[in-house]
Formats: structure tokens, C-alpha cells, sequence
């Protein structure tokens, strides 16, 4: 985390980048899992939780949202989808053609923010300079 009112936006998407690379790393799980008899399949929820952060501010603008998020309370969470269900006879939940989407678009995502950080930091060497 970097300290400062210039990195605010860059720590908000640090966060959720982080949160980005957890929920693939779960979604490669879940298709890793799609044989295993009983396996319920796994997620993160950060989308709302950063959503909440932001509307729980004070502020009208998104620069002032930002920067009175509490980082500390910006994590995602976890969680078993649809435990008590599933279609398939081994009990198994993984639907592998839902995971390769979902995974397709969490690397889409992470790939997003890695670039808003990139150019976010670019911007500030300038500045510097």
C-alpha cells in the first residue's frame, strides 16, 4: 500500500486486482475440480464489496470516494456457490463451459487493472520528471 492522496485510486485498484488474480485462481480450481465427485465450486465476491466501499462515502465525486475508502475493509470474500445444488449425478456444481467463460472475463478484468495501474504509476514519472 503507498501512502499519499496521489496513490488513493492506485491502492483501490491494487485491491481489487488482487481480487481479480484470487477469483481466477479459484475459477482454474473450480475447472481443475470439474471430475471430482461432491466438489462444490468456488468464488470471490469483490464487485459488490468495492461498489458498498464507494457508496458508503460521504463524497459526490469519484477522486473524493476513492480516497476515504478504508483499504483494511476492501477485501473480497469468499465463498461455496450453490452448495445444495447440482445437476449432474456425482454431485458435482462446475458447469465448465460457465468456468471458461468466467475465467475468460477475470483475465480480462485483471489485465484492465494491471493496465490502469501501468498508467497510472507512467503518468506520475512524468510528473516527476
Amino acid at each position: 500500500m503507498l501512502n499519499g492522496h496521489a496513490f488513493d485510486y492506485i491502492n483501490v485498484v491494487d485491491r481489487a486486482a488482487d481480487a481479480s488474480y484470487l477469483r481466477e485462481t479459484m475459477i482454474m480450481n473450480n475447472i481443475a475440480n470439474n471430475d471430482t465427485p461432491n466438489y462444490k465450486r468456488q468464488d470471490l465476491e469483490f464487485k459488490s464489496i468495492l461498489e458498498r466501499a464507494l457508496k458508503d462515502t460521504r463524497y459526490k465525486s469519484l477522486a473524493e470516494a476513492v480516497g476515504s475508502v478504508d483499504l483494511k475493509r476492501l477485501e473480497g470474500r469468499q465463498y461455496t456457490d450453490a452448495a445444495n445444488f447440482s445437476y449432474r449425478i456425482d454431485k458435482n456444481n462446475v458447469d465448465i463451459d460457465t468456468e471458461n467463460v468466467e475465467l475468460a472475463s477475470e483475465q480480462l478484468r485483471y489485465q484492465t487493472e494491471m493496465q490502469s495501474i501501468t498508467m497510472d504509476f507512467t503518468r506520475l514519472k512524468t510528473v516527476i520528471k
